[in-house]
């Protein structure tokens, strides 16, 4: 596989170790709510999907208490949740091995742009990136493979010259539905089974093995 010029990133799980504000906050919205508190390995289940479906496919909320547990989850999370976060070790040498070696990078998660751009600014990432694309705080573009459509669409970016990096399914399955290939990488909260019984290209077991994967397909 070679041409790819362009290297979409998932940001919870692959640039940063986000775990701490997410189920911070959950934890916050489930107490607001009077819901019990569930399982270390329920909790950990809803880093990656947009938290309206997760509480939807894990929880079984209507959809009217979904839209009440992502306000409250909002409440804590726009002030406090996002920060409680770490860039992974690496990842910054990654990133500028990629920019140096001519490769265009943005960003594609389901996390809110809007959080999303103070993350990166708040941890110094925001200067390896071309373009950030996240999902709407309306909920009208919240699914993985609707955020990549966006990207591409906004920035002129061809499905044949980009490559999605990302550590879930969902990564995985949102950038198959644009025609691009996904490296998998295993530092992240998704297993090796999870990436390559989504249909991965490859996976990395750290961020040294993705960059040379990365580079050998420019």
């Amino acid at each position: 596989m070679q041409g790819k010029n362009t290297v979409l990133f998932d940001l919870d799980g692959t640039l940063t170790d986000s775990a701490p504000g997410i189920i911070n906050s959950l934890c916050y919205t489930l107490e607001k709510m009077g819901e019990p508190i569930p399982d270390e390995e329920t909790l950990g289940r809803f880093i990656g999907p947009p938290m309206r479906d997760a509480l939807a496919e894990i929880l079984h909320f209507t959809p009217e208490r979904c839209e009440k547990g992502v306000t409250f989850y909002r409440e804590r999370y726009s002030e406090t949740g996002l920060f409680e976060n770490r860039v992974y070790p690496g990842i910054p040498e990654l990133l500028g091995a990629l920019q140096a070696g001519g490769m265009r990078l943005c960003v594609a998660t389901s996390k809110p742009e809007a959080y999303t751009v103070r993350i990166l600014e708040r941890f110094g990432l925001d200067r390896y990136f071309n373009a950030v694309a996240g999902s709407s705080l309306d909920g009208s573009r919240e699914r993985k493979a609707d955020v990549i459509r966006y990207l591409l669409a906004g920035h002129g970016i061809r499905p044949e010259e980009a490559v999605m990096v990302g550590d879930r399914a969902y990564d995985v399955i949102g950038a198959k539905e644009n025609g691009i290939p996904t490296l998998g990488v295993l530092f992240g909260y998704g297993s090796e089974q999870e990436l390559l019984d989504a249909g991965a290209w490859k996976v990395a077991h750290d961020c040294e093995e993705a960059g040379r994967i990365l580079l050998a397909v420019r």
